[in-house]
């Protein structure tokens, strides 16, 4: 299934995103704990939609 872009949520960058995923696997020394994953799985479910709408707004500039 392919990411809805149009999920209301956060809108926050990616880049933002993925620094918080490369902080909390830093912080985990790259082994997440079971208490850890729940946050992790957010992260890259917000980490897809941010990257997806970033595409789909580069795509709109592009073809402007």
């Amino acid at each position: 299934m392919s990411p809805d872009i149009h999920i209301s949520g956060s809108a926050r960058p990616a880049a933002v995103v993925n620094g918080e995923i490369r902080a909390l696997m830093l912080r985990t020394g790259g082994r997440l704990r079971a208490e850890d994953r729940p946050m992790y799985e957010r992260l890259v479910a917000e980490w897809i939609v941010a990257t997806a709408r970033e595409r789909a707004l580069e795509d709109v500039v592009t073809a402007a």
